[in-house]
């Protein structure tokens, strides 16, 4: 069997999880880096779940928390997804990824450069991908709007601007998705997978109703303990209303993983000593 490259991956959310799903079952060996309190929305299907608890799995493939870049290597060849509290990828000098995925999502100057590995692919808004002479950020970038280019890679250029219009699911954009009402944590009286109808509380922040705008099962929700600034994101709801889809990667997801996939495969002839 050929030995494919490590990959580290900034960012374990849902998108995240979804290259690393990609990756791993082309049988790449994958790092997730993450930061110490992650805002992950879709916990059941998000490998940073494991900064929390220690671990978990989603489809199937474990991930665990890692201590160390040590830990690192012989978790993956356990066959393991490490996932590592490095918020500022410190760990790629001792890991020596030959390849990068920017899955952080920041919209702005991104955090990961072209020269912090020998393929480096950002997700999403906020990158420009091409050459030295482009004065590019990374090598390419996979579309992370919904819609006809949703998951494209474009090797020059950048991705669609972020537009704060969330995508529709199930016939509903704006409406499916719970945000903070008040700066503070959710105290959550819902969970994910129940189901609820439009104008039911399915939590509070600082006493203010986090209210449901559209019927629907529940497939998202900030983790208990993580702060919230009034309009930011907490929860997610799928009109479609089939609880099934709270255990399984998006569409959107798996996608843009297979973007990342791409990427990492076209620029192959970059790959270099610095894998694991």
């Amino acid at each position: 069997m050929i030995a494919l490259p490590l990959v580290m991956i900034r960012g374990g959310g849902d998108l995240g999880t979804g290259v690393a799903l990609r990756l791993w079952r082309a049988r790449f060996p994958v790092v997730i880096a993450e930061t110490a309190a992650p805002t992950l929305i879709r916990r059941t299907v998000a490998f940073g779940t494991a900064v929390f608890v220690g671990e978990c799995t989603v489809e199937g493939i474990a991930a665990r928390r890692a201590a160390s870049a040590e830990e690192v290597v012989r978790m993956i060849a356990s066959g393991e997804v490490p996932v590592l509290v490095d918020p500022d990828a410190r760990s790629r000098d001792a890991l020596r990824p030959a390849a990068i995925v920017d899955a952080i999502l920041g919209k702005g100057r991104p955090a990961t450069r072209r020269d912090d590995a020998p393929v480096v692919v950002g997700l999403g808004p906020g990158m420009t991908a091409g050459s030295d002479e482009d004065g590019a950020d990374v090598h390419a970038v996979v579309e992370t709007l919904r819609g006809h280019r949703l998951g494209r890679v474009i090797y020059r250029g950048r991705a669609a601007d972020d537009t704060g219009v969330p995508g529709e699911v199930g016939g509903a954009s704006s409406a499916r998705v719970l945000r903070a009402p008040a700066d503070g944590s959710l105290a959550a009286t819902r969970q994910i997978g129940d189901r609820v109808a439009a104008g039911d509380a399915v939590g509070s922040i600082v006493g203010v109703p986090v209210v449901a705008g559209v019927a629907g099962v529940i497939r998202g929700l900030l983790w208990p303990g993580v702060p919230a600034t009034r309009g930011m994101k907490v929860g997610d709801i799928d009109p479609r209303g089939d609880a099934s889809v709270v255990g399984e990667v998006s569409d959107k997801a798996l996608a843009v993983g297979g973007g990342a996939l791409e990427a990492i495969l076209h620029f192959r002839e970059r790959w270099d000593s610095r894998s694991t």
